[in-house]
């Protein structure tokens, strides 16, 4: 499956949906959860809508700024905005950002708008999932983030595929080859970059090596 060449008119109106549904979604969170942690790693709800913000608030000259000051690396100088950020911004101002920031026109370097959806759609599954809330991400939307992943993402992302093939049940993808491990096109996503799920997301044999025990809960 291939999320196919898309048009700007056709997929900005996905970011947009997306990042509207999250916004409503992450106002409706009582405070106390805004600190709980997600599925990127080290990182609360906080920190990662502070992160999906930073280009609506960091000029690039900022971000370049604070790469040099990270000696060049950019997930340090990102890990360190955030974690600022989250800091000092309250839950009302970040999803302010989020909602008056949905017709952004932000590109990951080299990403182009498919790369901005993925963007929003991961990390919101980093939150909806890690939270055990009940977000189906629509899937035209996961169509283009499975189909736009390459080899390259993998690598990026540590994630090993060997001996096992991961395959959607609700969408027509899969990918690997060997033992088969299952789970909703969403959570299949999540595991090709890198995450580790709640253990009863997947099914399969080889499934716990891509699962966790999260928040005490086997």
């Amino acid at each position: 499956m291939t999320g196919g060449h898309l048009t700007q008119e056709q997929i900005r109106p996905m970011i947009a949906a997306e990042r509207t549904e999250l916004a409503d979604l992450l106002a409706g969170l009582p405070e106390a959860a805004w600190d709980s942690p997600t599925l990127c790693a080290g990182w609360r709800v906080r920190e990662v809508v502070s992160h999906m913000t930073m280009a609506y608030r960091y000029s690039m000259l900022r971000v370049v700024f604070g790469i040099a000051k990270a000696g060049g690396n950019f997930n340090r100088m990102a890990d360190r905005a955030a974690r600022k950020d989250a800091a000092e911004l309250t839950s009302g101002q970040l999803v302010a950002s989020l909602r008056e920031n949905v017709d952004h026109p932000w590109k990951p370097p080299g990403g182009g708008y498919e790369g901005a959806l993925s963007h929003d759609v991961i990390h919101g599954l980093d939150i909806t999932t890690a939270l055990g809330l009940d977000r189906t991400v629509p899937a035209d939307r996961l169509r283009v983030v499975l189909g736009d992943l390459s080899t390259k993402n993998l690598k990026y992302f540590g994630t090993d595929l060997h001996g096992v093939e991961l395959r959607a049940t609700d969408l027509d993808f899969a990918i690997g080859s060997g033992t088969p491990v299952t789970g909703h096109a969403q959570d299949i996503l999540l595991t090709l970059c890198g995450r580790k799920l709640p253990h009863d997301r997947l099914l399969g044999e080889q499934a716990p090596r891509f699962t966790q025990r999260f928040n005490g809960k086997d």
